[in-house]
């Protein structure tokens, strides 16, 4: 092959492997870095799609620019894989590379359906913005769904960028910041006009400015944890991180340590190591909240371990601590992954089962082909519970639990029918290590507060434990590896806002009326750019 053809093959691949590399850097605005102008680097995936010669081509480039993507936000699940390494250390490069490569096929959808159908210039813009919305609304829910790190997760370090999710949720805000952060691309199109570059430039600054103008103001008017009517009069939650590794959670001979650990940070004579703003001296804990399987025994009927740990519940009040739990029916039995509120006599008030189970975490998808264990420690498959329910509760106002995992599906965090005042996510973040899974959980799960306008109490094994109000505030935190308890009032939920009442009504309006003013936009400006 002569010289030049190679250099010309070459060139064709800059553009691809720098779409690689943009995406990969726009991971850098998740949690925990923040690094809020990296957004921008969805301008990178319209940028691609727009100079590709095909609608395949610019599949494969967007492709390309979500794998780098993925890779860069969920390099973290390595470390449960690191737990039992003997065992699943061999699955990493199917997490890590595999897992991100069949995440990224539905931004190559997007991106090439976008270019058939729009080809460039602003029409493309709108389009790809709908269509890649779209798209990451069936990631989040086709094959049990799997909505983490969207892109409204890109604006988490500026909490006045996420209180459109209030109105629109998470998928309504992940289009609002696509418009935003795509925006630039327009001036690196040739095919558009300065008039037009000079417009949309324009138009994504005044959403932008709309956004934070209303988001600031929206922030403002909510009452902060501290203020008069900012907390629910009577209830202090104490949050007990006990730290245990999760090498050693189930190890027979530490588990009586760990027990007792917890225990000692729920002592109601023994002051919390935290305290939240607005708490009175004097105040005692109405419930105390441990982390999901903080009680790493399996509950079926343990009348000596109910009265153990009701000596710590609130004379009042509840004890909330998670647990595996076995319910026998015959000679079959079947394990949940549960949390129980006990109260002081040792009487069980309700127990709450995990519905959204995590594929090949708690059970194994097609387990009689896939020669693979769950990577909890069992053998087993656990079962999923009924799914939300708002659940009464001894020294607090009804409550809606969340069980790890659960707390990353936007409009899957309350029972409609039931709204409860408050919301607990009970979780054990052990699993993702000690950098970024855990803030990324504790971002999505402040976005659950915003969307519902509650309160949200997160209880996690090795950290973020955080108490964050209906605004997405971090009133009060146990950071990560520390061990510790924190007394902190409960917030005050807010009205239902419009996501609470109408769900994904918005997003599906607002993706159809961007595709129909895209498609007039491609009709009247007659652009013919080849998309075959």
């Amino acid at each position: 092959m002569p010289p030049s053809d190679g250099a010309a093959r070459g060139r064709r691949w800059v553009v691809p492997l720098a779409g690689l590399v943009a995406g990969a850097a726009t991971g850098l605005s998740l949690a925990p870095l923040h690094l809020l102008p990296f957004a921008f680097g969805h301008a990178a995936l319209l940028a691609v799609v727009a100079q590709a010669p095909s609608a395949r081509s610019a599949a494969f480039r967007a492709w390309l620019w979500a794998l780098g993507y993925h890779v860069a936000g969920l390099h973290w699940i390595a470390n449960a894989m690191l737990v039992n390494a003997g065992e699943h250390a061999w699955l990493i490069p199917f997490a890590n590379l595999g897992l991100p490569a069949v995440l990224a096929l539905y931004a190559a959808l997007a991106g090439g359906l976008a270019r058939r159908l729009f080809g460039g210039g602003w029409p493309l813009w709108l389009g790809l913005a709908a269509l890649y919305t779209a798209a990451e609304w069936v990631r989040g829910h086709a094959f049990t769904g799997f909505p983490w790190n969207l892109p409204s997760a890109t604006v988490d370090g500026w909490l006045p960028l996420l209180q459109p999710a209030s109105l629109v949720g998470s998928y309504g805000l992940s289009l609002l910041v696509l418009l935003v952060t795509m925006a630039p691309a327009l001036w690196l199109d040739g095919g558009v006009s300065r008039r037009v570059r000079l417009t949309g430039s324009a138009a994504a600054t005044l959403l932008l400015v709309a956004m934070v103008g209303w988001g600031v103001a929206r922030e403002a008017a909510i009452p902060r944890i501290a203020d008069p009517d900012g907390a629910v009069p009577g209830v202090v939650v104490r949050v007990v991180q006990g730290n245990v590794p999760q090498r050693d959670k189930w190890n027979p001979l530490l588990k009586p340590e760990h027990l007792g650990r917890y225990i000692a940070l729920s002592d109601p004579s023994r002051p919390a190591d935290l305290r939240a703003p607005g708490l009175e001296p004097s105040a005692a804990p109405t419930v105390v909240a441990w982390p999901e399987t903080a009680v790493a025994h399996l509950i079926g009927d343990a009348p000596d371990l109910m009265a153990a740990l009701a000596r710590v519940a609130p004379a009042e009040g509840s004890l909330i601590f998670g647990a595996p739990r076995v319910a026998r029916i015959g000679r079959l039995s079947e394990v949940y992954n549960s949390v129980f509120a006990l109260d002081a006599g040792a009487e069980t008030s309700w127990t709450f089962d995990k519905a959204h189970l995590v594929p090949f975490g708690e059970y194994v998808p097609l387990r009689d082909v896939l020669p693979v264990n769950p990577i909890v420690q069992s053998r087993r498959d656990f079962t999923p519970g009924p799914g939300p329910r708002t659940l009464e509760l001894k020294g607090a106002p009804p409550v809606s639990v969340l069980i790890c995992y659960e707390a990353i599906f936007p409009g899957g965090a309350v029972d409609p029918d039931h709204r409860p005042a408050w919301l607990l996510n009970a979780t054990n973040d052990a699993w993702f290590g000690r950098w970024s899974g855990p803030y990324q959980h504790l971002a999505i799960t402040r976005l659950r507060a915003i969307e519902q306008g509650l309160p949200m109490i997160r209880a996690a094994n090795t950290g973020v434990s955080a108490v964050i109000d209906p605004a997405g505030r971090i009133v009060a935190s146990i950071g990560i590896g520390v061990t510790a308890s924190l007394d902190t009032p409960l917030p005050a939920a807010l009205p239902v806002p419009p996501f609470g009442f109408i769900g994904d009504v918005p997003i599906v309006l607002m993706v159809v009326l961007l595709l129909a003013v895209a498609a007039y936009g491609r009709f009247r400006t007659g652009r013919r750019t080849p998309a075959n």
